[in-house]
């Protein structure tokens, strides 16, 4: 049985196929569908005890958060709390739930939920709009703290698409949310997608959608209404996972893709028979042979290379050059190493603009870097950067200086680890200042279409993704079905 996210990806083309010119709208429901409404519930207790400095939810996890926040006073019954002090408790909650203090500082969005609205919008003539229940009078507080969550995934939510219900709490939800499609569509939009966790929302939208255009997708979290309400071809599902509604041939085709350590004669050969165009390759200079070869993860002990599958730089560039494809070196060392690959590579024909040049600062070094920068020009010429990160975050006027000077070195891109930590701000941050970025150590499909929803403008990865990958059993060699540049 497909996943609710795939029959949304498979739903998005069929109608984008039948509407090319349309503009296409999916809708969320914000409480109990982007928002996980635990942490509002667990944040309004712990508020409660340090406000009024008691101790009973003192032991409290979001774990032990089972109930709607409708429902605050079963799970307030739970905890075993006399009556007389969950009616003051219950009192004081209602009251606080929707201050600006608790709107900004209690939202926490389902792992995964930005993602997938990062990458509705990113297509062309798409577009995501929040239909909720929530009353209009906290309109301006919920859009600004939405928008401060969602700034980390490069999300933004308009106030034209925006639309919330014109009752009192709590009041007419279900038809709410029809008046809010009425309303788009009045705006020239085609809701082709619903997503709610409240059944009854989603009966209300079938009634009303008579030619089954729309489709239900019940976000089964912890929902009010009864599940029996629930329209039968709705789709249930628990895991917003990109990486059932991202198909690598929808990837973006101004991302440059580059298989991440190809240094053995297994790997090249996979490689060559994938449709990636860029490889990697870790070299460093074979004191014995004065060959350059490529390098395992543990290149600083090559004393005994006739033990290892190492390739010989020589022979990679003339497979590649062959294959019509382009080559990364990652330099594990300066001084003699560049120097010979200089020399090399004047031997062998190969366009400078699919050559790219890696490595360390402190191993290449300003003068290798302007060495590299003159004889190739129009290459990639590439600093890891890990070590400017936290420098960005905190001092980023000072870290611009820098940039200025790497930028004379001849360097016009830069790499950062996955974990990076705050990756997001500091991808903008580098490409603001005039620096593409290679977002590198990518180790699953997860991180690695969460990595493409940043759009860098390379993503080094190994691709070993069992989803994306085809491996014939029984056989050495693998090949890898890509089709993506």
């Amino acid at each position: 049985m497909k996943s609710w996210m795939k029959k949304l990806a498979i739903h998005y083309d069929k109608m984008r196929n039948l509407f090319p010119d349309d503009k296409l709208l999916i809708l969320f429901d914000i409480d109990g569908t982007i928002l996980d409404m635990r942490y509002m519930i667990f944040y309004l207790l712990k508020m409660y005890d340090k406000k009024n400095k008691t101790k009973y939810f003192k032991k409290l996890k979001v774990s032990d958060i089972n109930v709607h926040e409708n429902h605050l006073k079963d799970l307030l019954m739970q905890l075993k709390i006399s009556s007389k002090k969950i009616e003051k408790i219950y009192t004081w909650c209602l009251k606080y739930r929707w201050t600006a203090e608790a709107l900004h500082k209690s939202h926490y969005p389902f792992h995964g939920v930005m993602e997938v609205i990062r990458w509705f919008q990113m297509q062309v003539n798409t577009y995501v709009g929040l239909n909720t229940g929530r009353p209009r009078s906290i309109k301006k507080e919920t859009l600004y703290s939405l928008n401060r969550l969602a700034k980390e995934y490069k999300v933004y939510f308009d106030l034209d698409l925006f639309y919330m219900n014109a009752n009192r709490i709590n009041e007419n939800i279900a038809d709410s949310k029809v008046e809010g499609i009425i309303h788009f569509q009045k705006l020239g939009y085609r809701v082709i997608a619903v997503v709610d966790n409240e059944p009854d929302n989603l009966k209300a939208v079938s009634e009303y959608d008579k030619n089954n255009e729309i489709l239900l997708l019940h976000a089964n979290t912890i929902f009010e209404s009864k599940r029996k309400q629930l329209p039968e071809y709705a789709v249930s599902g628990k895991t917003y996972d990109i990486t059932e509604l991202i198909r690598q041939e929808s990837l973006p085709r101004h991302i440059q893709f580059v298989c991440n350590g190809v240094n053995t004669n297994e790997k090249l050969k996979e490689f060559l028979k994938s449709n990636i165009q860029w490889a990697e390759f870790d070299i460093l200079l074979d004191f014995m042979s004065e060959n350059i070869i490529t390098c395992q993860d543990n290149f600083e002990d090559n004393s005994n290379q006739e033990d290892n599958d190492y390739l010989i730089l020589k022979d990679i560039v003339e497979q590649v050059s062959n294959a019509g494809k382009s080559i990364k070196l990652d330099l594990k060392a300066n001084g003699n190493l560049l120097n010979k690959l200089l020399k090399l590579l004047e031997n062998d024909f190969i366009d400078q603009s699919r050559l790219w040049f890696t490595g360390n600062i402190q191993d290449i070094r300003e003068e290798g870097f302007r060495k590299l920068a003159k004889k190739y020009p129009k290459s990639i010429i590439q600093a890891t950067s890990n070590f400017l990160s936290p420098l960005i975050i905190t001092m980023p006027d000072h870290v611009k200086s820098i940039l200025i000077e790497l930028k004379k070195w001849g360097i016009n891109r830069l790499s950062l680890d996955w974990q990076v930590s705050h990756l997001s701000e500091i991808v903008d941050f580098l490409d603001e200042n005039g620096f593409d970025v290679d977002i590198c150590s990518v180790p699953n499909l997860e991180s690695f279409l969460k990595a493409v929803l940043l759009q860098p403008r390379s993503i080094t990865s190994d691709f070993n993704f069992p989803k994306w990958n085809y491996f014939k059993e029984k056989e050495l060699d693998k090949q890898l079905l890509f089709t993506i540049r």
